[in-house]
Order: C-alpha cells, then structure tokens, then sequence
C-alpha cells in the first residue's frame, strides 16, 4: 500500500495543474497594468468588463479609453497565460494581443521586463481606486503603514509555530527543530485537498478554505502522532543534544519526503478574496489592506489565542501545567505524563499545519525546502518571548513580525535577516530566557 501512495499524490498533484481556466485576482491586476503603455500618454483607462480570451488560457479585458481631445475609444486586451517546462507551475503571463492583433515577441519581451517587472517604480493599475478620493498620509508614515499591514500574515504564522514550540519545550525541556518542515507538509496537504475538491467540481472559495484548513491540520495531526510515538518516545530520557541530532535528522527525512511527493515544482493555490482595499494614499503611493490576508490574520492568531486558553481553563491545561511543574509529583496524582506528551505534540503539529496553509494561500505556496527558514525564525520568535511560555512565545511571534516591519520600512530589507538572528544572539547574552521568562543567566536545556 505504501508504494502506491507517491504516485497517488503525484497525479493529483497533476490535477491540479489542469482544474479549469479562471483567473485569479493578481493575474487581472497584470492585465490592467499593461493597458497604459498601449494608450497615448495622459489617457484615462476605465475598465468596462473582464471576460474569457479567444485562446485557451487568455483574459480579456474590455476597457474605455479617454484621449485629451474628448474622443473616447472601445478598446481590448488579451492576456495569456501559461507555465514553463513540465507545466505544473503557477501560470505566468507569456503573450498580449492589443485589439485582436499579437505584440510581437521583442515589444512583449521589453515591456515584461522592464516596465511590469520594474520593481523600483511598480506600473500603474487602472482599475485602481483615485488617489485623490482618499484620506492624504505622509510619505514615511504611509509607506510604514503599508508595511505594518503587510506584516500581519506573518505575525499569525510566526506565533502559531512558536507556540508550537513552546507548548512542547515547556514539558520536556527540548526543542523539536522540524515545526518548520511540519508546516511545509501543511502546505502541501492544503494544495492536494483544494485539488481533490476541484476534481469534484463542488469548490467554492469559501469551501477551498476550509478543505485545506482541514485537511492540512489531518494530516500534520497524523505525523505529529506518528513523530510522537516511533521517534519521541525512544528519546524521553535522552540528553537534549541527542533530541537535537534526531530531529534536525527527522526535519532532513521530512523535506526529503515532501521533495518526492511534490517534485522540484512550486505547488500554488489560486489567490481568491485578495482585491486590495484602498485606505489613503501619499502622492501616487496607496495604502491597501487585503481582505484575505486579514481574515487568516485573525484564524491564525485566534488559534494561538485558543491554545493559550487551553492551557488556562480546561482540564488538560491543568495537567500541562502539573507536568511541566513536576512530572514526578503529577504522576503521583494521576496525572499520565507520557499522554500529556503525546497529546502536546499533537496539537503543535495541527498549529504548524495551520501555519503552513496560512503561508501557501497568502503567497501561493511553499517548496519543500520552505520550512527551514520559516522554523528558523519560528524559534527565534519563541526563545525571545520565553520558549517556556507559550503566551509569551506567541508575544515572540508578534514582535518578530513587527521588528520585521519596522526593519523593511527604514532599512535596506536584504539585511532583516541578519537582524533577526543578531537579535537573538543579543537576548541569549543578556536574558537566556526571554521577555517573559527567567532573567537569569542559567545554563538551559536545549
């Protein structure tokens, strides 16, 4: 059975690449931005209606244009769209067509390259909001602001995976460096539910939601108990260094084993409900606000916020806490530390696939090897807030997002890496155990 089940998920994975035509929101946005360049300088674009091209794999946008002297013009664009190589990959734009007639290969080349790729000075949308019918910021303050919203996906998945961290180091002592590669599985268990429900023909954007959110907190669930019971157990009276070795081995096996399933393809979800909001702008610069991003935004950070709530007021909360207290004493009670264990890496693997899903339906996916970093700065998040506490580990996710913010807003931004992990350093010299743990500097488990 098991030798089945790679080439199970690789055709389904397949399915994917081929589930119907529609466009997605960002792919409508490329098409309008390629309008002005094709119209007179000056002219006012008024986007009339969006519709399926004359080609397979073609948008149609059908727009007005104003010319200075009064005289306005119906015009069209196509747009097609497609992938490179095997054709599994997120579809890209490969060809215009200005009222029926095709750009020829040298102009479309150009204008992809150098003005809707232009990263320095990003191409108008026409269909976008008037700058003038919105409240006026400040330059600095805009573009802050921007970056802060921006941020907020960010600050749900980094407090979902150091809670997760958190909510097993305060009962063992130890860190599981393979939360990252968890979320990486969710990631991949998201898309493979999206593309199962599209091949039913019964998906909505609503519905793809909350299939992948199932799904990929199933599945992460279902390793999370498999890591539990055939690779922690054996461990429960190892030292943290042997802990360590096994589960960087075990996060090495894992993207491995997302490697074979997936391939070396990026697997993307389609961006649904991500038509940026308007809020004020500074010149010709908008401030915008996704929906979805806010929406997951608050899932992520009301699941942190259940978990730490959990551990407050329910029954099992009470035993956690008895147990990370005093095992010994907590069994004396009733109290089963193993089940306790259990039960916790159970939980922390659902948050990560939570996470995972967050990270592929905001950005489109997550490769295999996508998870390291994303740990990685998990930990940080964790051990800066006290990796003790799950509260305070969360708080970590939140403040590591927002230095992100504050770090992308004022200074060069291929640098805020590196800030991070100097971050870290910094608190490790003068407080080992984070903003809401022990001060102290006490030698640590690790």
């Amino acid at each position: 059975m098991r030798p089945l089940l790679l080439p199970i998920l690789a055709l389904v994975l397949v399915s994917l690449a081929g589930c119907g035509e529609g466009f997605d929101t960002d792919q409508t946005r490329l098409c309008r931005q390629a309008i002005p360049p094709l119209n007179p300088p000056g002219a006012h674009v008024e986007i009339e209606r969006v519709t399926t091209g004359p080609v397979p794999r073609a948008l149609r946008l059908l727009y007005r244009v104003q010319l200075g002297d009064g005289i306005a013009r119906q015009r069209s664009i196509d747009c097609l769209f497609g992938t490179e190589g095997n054709g599994l990959g997120r579809p890209t734009l490969i060809g215009i067509a200005s009222d029926g007639r095709p750009m020829a290969r040298a102009s479309f080349y150009f204008l992809r390259r150098f003005y809707l790729e232009d990263r320095n000075e990003p191409p108008p949308d026409p269909g976008a909001a008037a700058a003038e019918d919105l409240p006026a910021l400040p330059a600095g303050f805009a573009y802050g602001l921007q970056q802060g919203l921006s941020s907020l996906p960010s600050a749900a998945i980094y407090s979902l995976l150091a809670a997760a961290y958190a909510l097993v180091y305060g009962l063992t002592g130890r860190i599981i460096l393979c939360f990252g590669e968890f979320a990486a599985l969710g990631a991949l268990a998201s898309v493979v539910g999206v593309a199962l429900l599209l091949s039913l023909s019964i998906s909505t954007p609503v519905t793809g939601l909350a299939v992948a959110f199932a799904v990929a907190i199933l599945v992460s669930a279902l390793h999370g108990f498999a890591m539990g019971r055939f690779v922690l157990r054996h461990l429960e009276r190892a030292s943290g260094q042997q802990v360590l070795i096994a589960t960087i081995g075990l996060a090495i096996a894992l993207s491995e084993y997302l490697r074979l399933a997936q391939g070396p393809q990026l697997r993307w979800l389609p961006p649904v409900f991500n038509t940026p909001f308007p809020l004020a702008h500074a010149g010709t610069f908008i401030v915008t606000l996704n929906p979805l991003a806010t929406f997951l935004t608050l899932v992520g950070l009301g699941a942190t916020l259940g978990l730490v709530q959990l551990i407050r007021r329910t029954a099992y909360g009470r035993a956690w806490r008895a147990v990370s207290e005093d095992e010994r004493t907590a069994a004396l009670f009733g109290v089963d530390p193993r089940a306790v264990r259990d039960i916790a890496v159970i939980i922390a693997c659902a948050l990560c696939g939570m996470a995972g899903v967050i990270v592929t339906v905001i950005y489109g996916g997550m490769g295999f090897a996508g998870g390291f970093t994303l740990g990685l700065k998990a930990l940080v998040a964790a051990i800066l807030g006290g990796i003790g506490s799950v509260p305070g580990a969360a708080l970590g996710g939140l403040f590591i997002a927002g230095f992100e913010a504050i770090w992308s807003a004022t200074l060069p931004i291929e640098q805020r890496d590196l800030a991070v992990y100097l971050l870290l350093a910094i608190v490790l010299i003068w407080r080992p155990g984070g903003f809401f743990g022990d001060g102290e500097l006490t030698p640590r488990q690790v």
